[in-house]
């Protein structure tokens, strides 16, 4: 078993992942193009009948090590663990950048491609506002969301020459109400991309109701999302999940009617593990680890009056980011409607049900991304008509479930 040695244990994740990936010691684990600043990593799932825990694993295992968490022949051998750890890793780190476009994850040796990230700090102007003038980036900063605009060759490559960008493409920040000032149009052309788009702002607003009545609000603070759970039984624990220090929020015990108090008696207990909902570099995600049933509606939602439901022990993708950006866009020039990004889940009964209104289900739950609340609210749509739905936009972020 490989170890690293002591004089490189100090290495953060990039050090450490670019060295394995040169030393070539991992099947799968190679440099994407020629420039080295995109690279394969295998993600093949442990379910897979031709799962090879060590070769598919080695690279997971490998990380846990280095980082302690993992002692050969002390501790149980625990690949989605591993797998999980590292996964973490890349979602919390500055460094690194999913570009799921290049991802294959359908075939028999599924990859998932991260590119790396050189320097995400803006550059300050002549007068020291703090706009971008090289690299191609319009951002948002009030708004923790940063989209990249490199520019293209015939052959589909990012070229890395720096250079000025047109003053149609800039976003400069001002004191005014909003923070953010849109100097002209979103760049329009080809669609954004979600590689192109970096978020600094994982945050989500989570809401539960119990029959209609809000009886818990929560901001998740952290990269690792939320739980939304029983509470009853302890979670996070670096066993089970590995070391995502995801926020909690808990199914208040309150005063309930004696009808209610006695559904709730029977359905909470089933519901222990909760599910785990975070914001990724293509979206925003969901995985279900209690026992008991939870449907959902959203925007990648299948259906609207019929009930969707989430898999046990699946990843889910409940927002994608690609296409919000492009109904964004569409909105902003007063071209299409408000991008829908608010995510509704029922814990325990079907859901959606035409004709059966969200207030009668005995607890559901709203999620709300919060970088793409900010965008809306921030960003004024140029036109007319699309400042009308701006303004219906900001009239629906009450506190409506």
């Amino acid at each position: 078993m490989f170890k690293m040695e002591e004089n490189v244990r100090n290495m953060r994740l990039k050090e450490w992942l670019i060295a394995q990936i040169d030393s070539g010691r991992y099947a799968g684990l190679s440099w994407e193009n020629q420039e080295k600043t995109m690279f394969r990593i295998p993600w093949k799932h442990a379910a897979k009948q031709d799962y090879r825990q060590n070769e598919d694993a080695a690279l997971f295992k490998a990380w846990a090590i280095y980082k302690g968490k993992y002692r050969e022949g002390r501790d149980k051998a625990d690949p989605s663990v591993w797998k999980t750890r590292l996964r973490c890793a890349l979602n919390k780190s500055t460094d690194f950048q999913e570009v799921p476009d290049r991802s294959q994850l359908d075939i028999s040796e599924p990859y998932k491609v991260y590119r790396i990230l050189q320097d995400s700090n803006p550059s300050a102007d002549s007068q020291g506002s703090p706009m971008i003038m090289q690299g191609h980036h319009t951002d948002f900063p009030a708004t923790g969301v940063h989209l990249a605009r490199p520019q293209f060759g015939a052959n589909g490559e990012s070229s890395r020459k720096v250079g000025s960008v047109p003053r149609e493409r800039l976003v400069k920040e001002e004191p005014e109400q909003h923070g953010v000032l849109l100097e002209s149009r979103l760049p329009i052309g080809r669609p954004l991309l979600p590689t192109e788009l970096h978020i600094s702002d994982f945050r989500l607003r989570v809401r539960v109701f119990y029959q209609g009545q809000m009886v818990e609000e929560v901001v998740s603070l952290t990269q690792d999302g939320c739980f939304i759970l029983q509470g009853s039984v302890p979670v996070g624990s670096e066993r089970i999940y590995g070391p995502c220090a995801a926020q909690r929020v808990l199914f208040p015990r309150c005063p309930l009617p004696p009808g209610m108090a006695e559904a709730m008696s029977r359905l909470l207990p089933h519901l222990e593990r909760g599910v785990l909902v975070w914001v990724g570099p293509d979206g925003v995600f969901i995985k279900r680890f209690c026992q008991g049933r939870v449907y959902w509606d959203g925007p990648l939602a299948e259906h609207k009056d019929q009930p969707n439901k989430l898999d046990r022990e699946r990843t889910c993708k409940l927002l994608d980011m690609s296409t919000f950006l492009q109904e964004l866009e569409r909105f902003m020039r007063g071209e299409g409607p408000r991008p829908c990004y608010k995510i509704d889940l029922c814990f325990g009964e079907e859901f959606p049900e035409a004709g059966v209104p969200k207030s009668k289900r005995l607890i559901t739950a709203q999620v709300v991304p919060l970088f793409a609340k900010e965008l809306l609210l921030r960003l004024p749509p140029p036109s007319t008509g699309a400042t009308q739905q701006q303004s219906q936009a900001h009239r629906d972020e009450g506190h409506r479930p």
